[in-house]
């Protein structure tokens, strides 16, 4: 009788453990998916605030400001100087965080000197996920207006020596997984598909003005699964 009772204390004692430890998990809120570092470059005649809509809603979607970074930089100078502004940028962003790659999200001018880091200055070892929105990738006819005064405007210019260079060979080079969003009516790239990516998971997005492209929810949300 007495060995009975032992038997039930004993399995009792059992499920009573295995309760609580269950309710104990339960109750134990998970910790947040860490995420690749962010990091965000503007375009002709813009600066970082160009960013904070989305940067806005990657922190709704649960990124920490820690892990959300845009750069500003002079947009007047050549793309080739930027680029190395951007690789000096994000060695700081990798050393501050610990990580070992960024995602890279980039609009309009700022998807040239992104591409020349990747290609020519050693990013694509630094870069997990490349996003362009409404990059200029293959030149406008509308550079013209402004490659006069400027050297970064005369670099988009549809068969500029810079492009020219920068398209040859492969044009989404190393391991890198490259996206490229463009709008079918897209007033500041002439033609619109200009803005594709020979190699990338092009994407439509419809008809959305130049300057709305990187502020759109409906292309954020596309943007952030695809780096998810």
């Amino acid at each position: 009788m007495q060995r009975h009772k032992r038997r039930i204390a004993t399995a009792l004692s059992a499920v009573t453990t295995s309760l609580l430890l269950s309710l104990s998990l339960a109750s134990t809120p998970a910790h947040a998916a860490s995420h690749n570092p962010i990091v965000f470059v503007h375009g002709l005649s813009s600066d970082s605030t160009s960013w904070d809509d989305w940067i806005a809603d990657f922190e709704a979607d649960g990124y920490s400001s820690s892990e959300l970074y845009a750069i500003s930089y002079d947009w007047t100078k050549s793309n080739v100087t930027t680029a190395s502004t951007l690789s000096t940028y994000i060695k700081s962003v990798l050393a501050g965080t610990g990580a070992s790659k960024v995602d890279l999200v980039v609009h309009s001018m700022g998807a040239l000197n992104s591409r020349y880091y990747l290609k020519n200055l050693g990013g694509t070892s630094y870069v997990d996920d490349f996003v362009s929105v409404a990059g200029v990738n293959h030149g406008t006819s509308i550079a013209s207006l402004c490659g006069w005064l400027y050297t970064s405007c005369k670099e988009m210019q549809t068969g500029s020596s810079f492009l020219t260079a920068l398209n040859s060979g492969d044009e989404t080079p190393g391991s890198v997984s490259y996206a490229a969003y463009w709008s079918d009516c897209d007033e500041a790239i002439n033609p619109d598909t200009s803005a594709e990516l020979s190699g990338a998971t092009n994407v439509d997005v419809g008809c959305i003005s130049h300057t709305d492209t990187n502020n759109d929810y409906g292309v954020y949300e596309q943007v952030r699964d695809f780096i998810s």
